[in-house]
């Protein structure tokens, strides 16, 4: 258990200590957030605010991780999802800044590098002989997907990245409710290591899954002493999607992919949202929301950020709670 807190302190130390440096050499670089003209008009005082934070997110993680790592590929897959989705986030960055514009890498694009990424999570789950079932909790159902199961875990990883990229829109809600999400996934790894038999002889995937959470939530909470609300900087697409390969990774490898709509529910709300406010638009030409994702409707009915972003952290406190409690009761010990 050492192992988790020291991956959970190196990776906070590291994004401490090199977060002041690197904002500094991201305002000399210029790489300035670029402001979609049709967001809530007082966002423009963002305009030029540092972006890529991910990329110290994700250095941090991994300078904390590896040193304290067993080397199971569970974790490894967890981390390299992570750093994949961060990269195809970085190309979107990249893309903005140079073309100083808010729209970067095309949606089409994103899918196709997205499907890259499944595949290699796919050819390791089947590696690993990963059941190609996906199991109900509550109602204790079992439903076999065969090849289905690829597009499945297509639309968990695809969902989950972009679902929490969404969410990245307000100061410190998307660093903040990924640190709860996390937590979550390193705790159910926790309490399954710890329970798995007597010391020496325990399950080290489990500890090596609660290390690269643990490695990710220090990091993570390093990076919002600077995100917090004014930010001094964002995490841009290289963090948001990064936290969403993730949690994608995390429900893929320990076999609880539903409980991801909890876990991660803040982030599937916000994808809904901008669903829903699509649909209603398109084929009823009527809006649901005021602005979409939903913390945007918020702010339109002059919430403060720190309201919506301690708010949405409550709701996702409860909703991971849940989450916790269902694995709990339906997943540990049993599956």
């Amino acid at each position: 258990m050492i192992r988790v807190l020291i991956a959970a302190a190196v990776g906070l130390g590291v994004s401490i200590v090199m977060g002041p440096r690197f904002i500094d050499f991201l305002r000399r670089n210029e790489f300035g957030q670029q402001i979609r003209e049709d967001g809530p008009e007082h966002h423009i005082v963002k305009q030029g605010t540092p972006t890529m934070g991910g990329l110290m997110i994700l250095f941090a993680a991994s300078i904390a991780f590896f040193p304290v790592t067993h080397f199971r590929l569970q974790a490894l897959t967890v981390l390299f999802a992570a750093l994949a989705c961060g990269a195809i986030g970085f190309l979107d960055d990249f893309i903005k800044l140079t073309h100083r514009r808010s729209l970067g890498l095309s949606g089409r694009w994103k899918l196709v590098l997205l499907a890259g990424v499944t595949l290699v999570v796919a050819i390791v789950a089947r590696h690993l002989h990963l059941s190609t079932d996906v199991y109900i909790p509550v109602i204790d159902v079992t439903v076999p997907l065969s090849y289905g199961w690829y597009v499945f875990l297509f639309l968990v990883i695809g969902g989950a990245a972009n679902g929490t990229n969404l969410a990245d829109g307000v100061d410190g809600l998307g660093a903040g409710t990924a640190i709860i999400a996390l937590f979550t996934f390193m705790a159910m790894n926790v309490v399954s290591y710890v329970r798995s038999g007597h010391v020496g002889h325990r399950n080290l995937t489990k500890l090596d899954l609660a290390i690269v959470g643990a490695a990710l939530i220090g990091a993570a909470v390093g990076f919002l002493w600077f995100n917090a609300f004014p930010a001094e900087v964002f995490m841009g697409d290289t963090g948001s999607m990064a936290f969403g390969g993730a949690l994608a990774g995390f429900a893929i490898m320990m076999k609880v992919e539903l409980l991801l709509l909890l876990i991660g529910g803040i982030f599937v709300i916000e994808a809904l949202s901008v669903m829903i406010q699509v649909f209603t638009f398109k084929y009823l030409g009527r809006r649901v929301f005021l602005m979409a994702p939903i913390h945007h409707h918020f702010e339109m009915k002059a919430w403060s950020e720190t309201k919506i972003t301690v708010r949405f952290w409550i709701v996702a406190g409860l909703l991971c709670a849940v989450g916790f409690a269902l694995y709990y009761r339906y997943y540990f010990g049993q599956r």
